[in-house]
């Protein structure tokens, strides 16, 4: 069986970026993720909604946050330039690779119980009927 997700307004917010609660959804009067319980509900002009990164939800998971308890919003990694931008400011030439041919390996000539007809272990002894096979 497999889970699918449904396409809804989440999937339009970016992770980890505070954006309106009131642009971003519509509804009613709601609480603040990190107010305490007995707080009065706020309206959502007041509330943030941002959505978070899950471990095992690829969709994330959306949190409403008050002005006081909205986080932060993460720095971007930096850009790193492509291997080719890269290649591209190297002033010295280099030489093509050349691919060197691997050494084949001899395969291994497994032993076989004359009995049984199964793979003996390297020990020489069967596993099934216990003859010694050299």
């Amino acid at each position: 069986m497999q889970i699918r997700t449904s396409s809804d307004w989440r999937d339009a917010l970016p992770f980890e970026t505070p954006v309106l609660a009131s642009e971003a959804m519509p509804g009613e009067a709601s609480r603040c993720a990190r107010c305490p319980a007995d707080e009065p509900l706020k309206e959502r002009t007041e509330l943030w909604a941002v959505k978070h990164r899950h471990p095992n939800n690829h969709a994330g998971f959306v949190r409403l946050y008050c002005l006081e308890h909205r986080p932060a919003v993460a720095p971007l990694p930096p850009v790193s330039a492509p291997p080719a931008a890269r290649a591209r400011k190297s002033t010295t030439p280099r030489a093509p690779r050349t691919s060197r041919p691997t050494p084949s390996k001899p395969e291994r000539v497994a032993a076989v119980c004359p009995n049984c007809f199964v793979e003996v272990p390297t020990s020489g002894i069967c596993g099934v009927c216990g003859e010694s096979v050299s």
